[in-house]
């Protein structure tokens, strides 16, 4: 039988849209996610690439993970996610008074348990008892961490709390503005990623953060003590969210696949990244000459501390009484899930 003959230039045509077409076909779809914070934030350097490679694997290459840096501040980033500028995005509860009420039960002081136990925690009572509530409209959570106990940071030592009366400290928002409040401190808002600057500057006295930025944000070069109060001053509380809209255009069984390695297993790998980062900060403050002060139970401090953190607690309790829910019994299982958290093996 006589095979028909093709040109070199025919052959090449044939190749290229073959080669175009098994691109084309294999090519992965993108899931940007907006990021804040430097790239060497464990939030950016291990958090959101563990998770993407969590989802390339899940999706067998069909989905990658992006993380952009060009959104600006963090308190817009629900919106850009809702909107579909972006796919994907995490960010402090915090940021967008008001809206979030219901998460600030895992930013409450005085809870004696690490970043891991809260996520945790916090991920289970939300979808037990606030899920309902639908405080995240128009996303999709995929989850909820915490840092750990949250710190105070100071460019001048005290040696007790009622001489932080009148300081200037650079504050969150929610429970950590409440407890600022309440130790009758100026309180300063700002995204976190300006903190160091408004120390260098004098601006604020002092900061309420997590103990890892001594090393992430640089604060053992403008700080002088740190104090660990028992169970932290406060949490901050993040979420993780993606475009719903984003997630029904993928294949059903990636969109399944990705929320397999979301949910808990995601908010407990981020709490666990923001344990090691914690005692990295620890670490990165001894080693700097910084003043370190934990704070024991029973310490003159403690019992300061003691006098706001119920207040601070009964005004969240009755912040939320009218939403339908029940809060008190929310409240103890999150203390009972995060104290008696056993991370798995």
């Amino acid at each position: 039988m006589k095979m028909p003959r093709f040109s070199l230039k025919q052959l090449a045509l044939a190749s290229f849209c073959s080669l175009s077409f098994s691109s084309a076909s294999f090519a992965a779809t993108v899931m940007h996610v907006a990021s804040w914070l430097p790239p060497t934030h464990t939030q950016n350097a291990v958090v959101l690439p563990t998770w993407g490679k969590w989802i390339e694997e899940a999706t067998e290459g069909r989905v990658k993970v992006e993380i952009d840096y060009s959104h600006g501040n963090p308190k817009g980033y629900y919106d850009l996610v809702q909107d579909g500028v972006v796919e994907a995005s995490w960010s402090l509860n915090d940021y967008v008074p008001g809206r979030f009420k219901l998460t600030e039960v895992a930013e409450l002081p005085g809870i004696n348990a690490n970043a891991e136990a809260s996520s945790v925690a916090y991920w289970k009572v939300y979808n037990k008892y606030f899920l309902k509530k639908n405080e995240f409209d128009g996303l999709e959570l995929v989850g909820l961490f915490t840092h750990g106990p949250g710190n105070i940071h100071l460019t001048q030592p005290i040696s007790d709390l009622s001489q932080l009366q009148g300081k200037k400290i650079r504050v969150g928002g929610g429970i950590a503005a409440q407890m600022g409040e309440k130790l009758g401190v100026t309180g300063v808002s700002a995204p976190a990623t300006k903190v160091y600057e408004l120390l260098q500057q004098g601006v604020v006295d002092g900061v309420f953060i997590a103990m890892l930025d001594q090393k992430v944000l640089r604060l053992n070069e403008v700080t002088k003590q740190v104090i660990n109060l028992p169970g932290g001053l406060f949490r901050g509380g993040f979420s993780v969210f993606i475009n719903p809209d984003f997630l029904d255009s993928l294949d059903p069984k990636d969109k399944q696949a990705i929320l397999a390695v979301s949910g808990e297993k995601l908010s407990a790998m981020a709490g666990r990244a923001w344990d090691e980062a914690d005692k990295e900060g620890m670490k990165t403050a001894l080693a700097s000459g910084i003043q370190v002060i934990n704070v024991k139970p029973g310490d003159a401090m403690d019992k300061e501390f003691e006098a706001i953190r119920q207040p601070v607690e009964q005004q969240w309790l009755a912040s939320v009484k009218g939403e339908g829910v029940d809060a008190s019994a929310a409240l103890d299982e999150f203390k009972q899930l995060a104290t008696d958290y056993q991370p798995a093996q």
